[in-house]
């Protein structure tokens, strides 16, 4: 999935995105779209409405569409920056775990 997504790609991964289905690389595709294209945005409120605002207001839930979406937004954001946080995290272990291979094959050495 590329990041320079088109609005038909982007308006087809909106029930994956309300269902929380996306992986963290759909996911970050998806929000850098959306956050570049009002479009797009605007077919994501319309989608929220009719899946989020019918379940709520059959619960007798009263709620705030702006509010709500932007909470959802702001948690996509939240699960981007984590996710490349600890896959930053992953990578700097694998170097050290690699060092400390290299290292102890090193030291071997000298003693044998």
């Amino acid at each position: 999935m590329s990041v320079d997504m088109k609005c038909k790609d982007t308006e087809k991964m909106i029930p994956a995105f309300l269902r929380d289905e996306l992986s963290s690389k759909e996911l970050r595709c998806f929000i850098e779209h959306i956050d570049s294209c009002p479009e797009c945005m605007e077919e994501l409120s319309i989608q929220f409405l009719v899946a989020e605002g019918l379940e709520r207001l059959e619960s007798g839930n009263n709620f705030n569409l702006k509010s709500a979406l932007a909470k959802k937004m702001a948690k996509a954001r939240y699960d981007i920056k984590v996710n490349l946080t600890l896959k930053r995290m992953l990578i700097l272990l694998e170097i050290a775990v690699f060092l400390e291979i290299i290292i102890s094959a090193v030291i071997l050495y000298k003693f044998l």
